[in-house]
């Protein structure tokens, strides 16, 4: 009994130093650390990483998203400065400069509400890609600057968003949002236009004309996002078992942490938004997870049993030859 407990300590010794040490080392040594803010959008990132040249500028954009922060918005008042953003944010928008624009009957919900006064304020400063444009006005989204500019308009928008625009919304709808108007979800038939339609064939020619017209239409799609992103933006099916939780949430909160230089704009979720679409990542991308987990109990189990019956089969084979 000695000896095999002895074996055994030395065996757990050695496993648990790979795993909590070596492992963590190597991984360290191969793979940057990136701070995790907790969905706090307050430039303190932006700001240490920016060059010299735009410390100043994010400084001070950042300073005043605060300022606006601490406004308090009248909602009825938002309500009629909001009808404004009603033109692209809507039900069938077309691309408008690369991707299209969210319908936001959720954003409120999901969105960080400094990330809401940022964007409004300065679209291309406040999803870190600035360093795409020379003038931020050329963003697709850079006229709000102009249409929406004083800061108690903005916190006015936001007040509605974060009143009217917040109501419960399921995982599918925080991923369509939040992150399907680029990237594609194969696992689920989900496209930049959305969920891939029930055609038919025609009984005729054996064709689906429909199914080819929309894979058409997918394809010009992608074009555009490719065009504005610079490269088509990855399929996201497996990225929940591909990358770490970690990897996901700092990426979601600034890009550039992660891929410095990257074109992907800060998504702005906060903690709720967040967790709605991992749900749903998780649901497209490792459905027998919930199977999986249940069933490991039962495996646990099992190799317990399992050592006591081969430990007392053991004992019964040597007890007369010690």
């Amino acid at each position: 009994m000695n000896k095999e407990l002895k074996i055994f300590g030395v065996v757990a010794f050695f496993t648990l130093l790979l795993y909590w040490g070596v492992e963590p080392f190597a991984h360290g040594q191969m793979h940057k650390h990136v701070d995790f803010n907790n969905f706090v959008y307050d430039g303190k990132a932006d700001i240490a990483a920016a060059p010299a040249d735009k410390k100043e500028a994010k400084e001070t954009f950042w300073k005043e998203v605060g300022e606006i922060s601490k406004l308090k918005g009248d909602p009825v008042a938002g309500e009629a400065t909001y009808a404004m953003c009603t033109g692209c944010h809507m039900e069938g928008a077309p691309n408008m400069g690369g991707v299209i624009p969210p319908v936001l009957d959720n954003a409120g919900a999901i969105y960080d509400k400094n990330y809401l006064i940022a964007l409004i304020k300065d679209p291309a400063m406040a999803s870190n890609v600035d360093h795409k444009y020379a003038d931020t006005m050329t963003h697709p989204m850079g006229s709000i600057k102009s249409m929406v500019s004083q800061p108690q308009d903005i916190a006015n928008v936001v007040a509605y968003l974060k009143e009217k625009k917040a109501g419960a919304v399921t995982p599918k709808q925080a991923y369509e949002q939040a992150c399907g108007r680029c990237h594609a979800n194969r696992y689920v038939n989900w496209t930049q236009l959305g969920t891939v339609p029930k055609t038919e064939k025609n009984l005729a020619t054996g064709i689906d004309v429909d199914a080819l017209k929309f894979k058409q239409a997918v394809a010009e799609e992608q074009a555009l996002v490719a065009d504005y992103m610079g490269k088509l933006p990855p399929d996201l099916s497996i990225i929940i078992r591909a990358r770490s939780h970690h990897f996901l949430e700092t990426i979601v909160e600034n890009p550039q942490s992660q891929l410095a230089g990257t074109a992907m704009p800060r998504v702005g979720l906060n903690e709720q938004g967040f967790e709605k679409v991992m749900e749903y990542l998780e649901v497209s991308g490792d459905p027998s997870k919930v199977a999986r987990d249940a069933l490991g109990p039962w495996v646990i189990g099992f190799f317990v049993l399992f050592t006591i019956l081969a430990y007392l089969w053991k004992s019964s084979l040597w007890r007369d030859l010690h």
